[in-house]
């Protein structure tokens, strides 16, 4: 592995800007050398406040498996290099490489739209995922707190709700969240990609390192609070080879479970994944596209529903294989309980809807 390229940004994932394919004409950094402008190279995050008119989104990919996702940022400051929610950051009129990572826009006001969802009378309990898209304990959560008050709303009216992250920010809500597995009302899916921190710094920068993931694991158990681990998402030829060590790893510090999937890279993800394994691992890169071309038919990406997260072919199969011979080994007589519904009750609110 390398970073010796002079113009590489540290602490940043992506370190290009590709085009907004929704905009005509745009400002755009598709490479850094020659720029002189002091405000171009700025990697400082910006946060702005946006302001949605709902807040739960239905979930209609068959392969995902949730019923209804919560996002309270746009963007995610972790910057991971692979992340599949990039594109969406097009949509709000930025690009999916380095302002997906340096422009967050925050929805202040979703815990006020949860509790209106919640107190609508055609409001049925299904479990909701914070977040689905982008991280809801990513560094920002520090200062703004959202994902804490939307906690605290599941609590108040006994909703199901649950977690996929990668940082350990999660471990400050811990109160709430022992309070939610009480009723049993919420687990945690915690996504660990590799256990060697000289990949994870370059891969996702500003993540946890897998040793404090570790640590969160059993905090969360000695909680009594289930934990999924999401291997997510194995590279060929970079982290491949770690499923086993992982699923033996987090099965000692409790969970109960885990899935995978194969790196998926639709639209901008491609270039700016291409660049990034080039710069950073230039012995392999070849190795690693070659690898998902042969996973996805000869394209780097896939967006077949069954197939964009686990791939087809040989590789696939020996990968599927080699998992699930961890899981049986490592969980077995390890359950992982379903959150309930029928105690989603409305308390009192005396015509006011408050959120303490």
């Amino acid at each position: 592995m390398t970073n010796d390229n002079n113009e590489y940004i540290q602490g940043r994932g992506a370190q290009v800007n590709p085009h907004n394919r929704f905009q005509k004409a745009g400002k755009v950094q598709e490479h850094w050398e020659g720029l002189d402008e002091a405000d171009e190279l700025d990697s400082k995050t910006k946060f702005i406040e946006i302001f949605p008119k709902t807040i739960v989104n239905k979930v209609t990919a068959s392969d995902v498996g949730l019923s209804y996702s919560l996002n309270p940022y746009q963007g995610c400051e972790h910057g991971c290099t692979y992340c599949y929610a990039r594109p969406t950051h097009e949509y709000w009129g930025y690009s999916a490489g380095m302002d997906f990572e340096k422009v967050i826009l925050v929805k202040k006001n979703a815990p006020q739209l949860l509790e209106q969802t919640f107190q609508h009378k055609k409001w049925e309990a299904k479990t909701i995922m914070l977040s689905g898209n982008t991280d809801c304990y990513q560094p920002c959560e520090r200062t703004f707190g959202i994902t804490r008050q939307l906690l605290e709303i599941c609590l108040k009216y006994k909703h199901p709700v649950s977690i996929i992250t990668k940082n350990v920010l999660i471990n400050r809500d811990m109160d709430v969240l022992a309070e939610l597995a009480k009723l049993n009302l919420v687990n945690v899916n915690l996504s660990i990609t590799t256990l060697n921190e000289d990949l994870r710094r370059v891969l996702e920068p500003r993540t946890a390192t897998a040793k404090r993931k570790l640590e969160s694991i059993e905090r969360l158990t000695e909680n009594n609070i289930p934990v999924n681990i999401m291997i997510a998402p194995i590279i060929p030829a970079l982290n491949d080879y770690e499923v086993f060590s992982i699923i033996k790893e987090v099965s000692a510090r409790g969970a109960l479970s885990a899935h995978y999937q194969v790196v998926r890279l639709d639209g901008p993800n491609q270039q700016i994944f291409t660049d990034w394994v080039s710069k950073n691992f230039p012995d392999r890169a070849s190795k690693v596209l070659n690898q998902l071309r042969e996973i996805y038919g000869g394209e780097i990406g896939d967006r077949r529903f069954g197939t964009r997260m686990k791939g087809e072919g040989n590789f696939a199969l020996n990968l599927n294989r080699q998992f699930e011979l961890a899981c049986k080994r490592f969980f077995v007589d390890k359950p992982f309980p379903r959150l309930r519904k029928d105690l989603f009750e409305r308390p009192s609110t005396n015509g006011q809807m408050s959120l303490f």
